[in-house]
Order: C-alpha cells, then sequence, then structure tokens
C-alpha cells in the first residue's frame, strides 16, 4: 500500500470510530431520556397532578430521539450496517432500556451478536 492509501484508511477508520462513538451517546442520552419520561414524568403527570414534568420530559426525549435517528442514519452509512440492523437499533430505542442492549452489542467484539451484523 502507498502512503496515500494507508492516510486514507486511517481517515476512513477514524471517521467510523467518531460516527459509532457518537451514535453510542446519542443512543444512551435517548434512552436515559425514554426511561425518565416513562417512569418519572409519566408518574409526576398521572400520580402527582404535575403535567408540566411530562410536557418537559417529553420534548427533551423528541429532541433527543431526532438526534438518534440521525446518529444512527450516518453511523450505519460510515459502518455500512445492514439495513436490517439499522432497523433493529431503532426498534431497540423504542423499548425502555433498549438503549442498554445497543451498547452491549456495539461494544462487543466485532458486534458479532447483532441481527444483520456486516
Amino acid at each position: 500500500m502507498s502512503a496515500p492509501s494507508l492516510l486514507d484508511e486511517a481517515l476512513d477508520s477514524a471517521a467510523l470510530t467518531a460516527a459509532v462513538a457518537r451514535f453510542r451517546l446519542v443512543s444512551l442520552a435517548e434512552g436515559l431520556s425514554y426511561v425518565l419520561l416513562m417512569f418519572v414524568a409519566m408518574p409526576l403527570k398521572y400520580a402527582a397532578g404535575i403535567p408540566e414534568a411530562v410536557r418537559v420530559a417529553g420534548s427533551l426525549h423528541g429532541a433527543l430521539f431526532i438526534l438518534f435517528v440521525v446518529a444512527l442514519a450516518l453511523a450505519a452509512r460510515q459502518a455500512r450496517w445492514s439495513p436490517l440492523r439499522t432497523a433493529w437499533y431503532l426498534v431497540l430505542s423504542m423499548i425502555p432500556l433498549g438503549a442498554l442492549r445497543i451498547e452491549q452489542e456495539l461494544r462487543a467484539p466485532a458486534a458479532g451478536g447483532a441481527p444483520g451484523a456486516g
């Protein structure tokens, strides 16, 4: 390999690592906001009569979910994830604590256990 191709490979690897790292961070933040919405804000609204809790937590979660979808699309493109794997991560984001499963799969060596890995 020539020097330019080694440099290109290193830059591609760095971009891949950055895209997946950003996705992991956004995924965990979105997952946390979902848990707070479901298990803190919703009970506050219905049990304690504080609807503002859902308004605030829901807005935060909505913004983080949009960021999640964008980060997922960028990471999937950069890492060349299959459509099945990308869809799997989207499904997991809709399950409380699903972000923990996403994190588990992304931390696994070569993420081989994920559906549609590749």
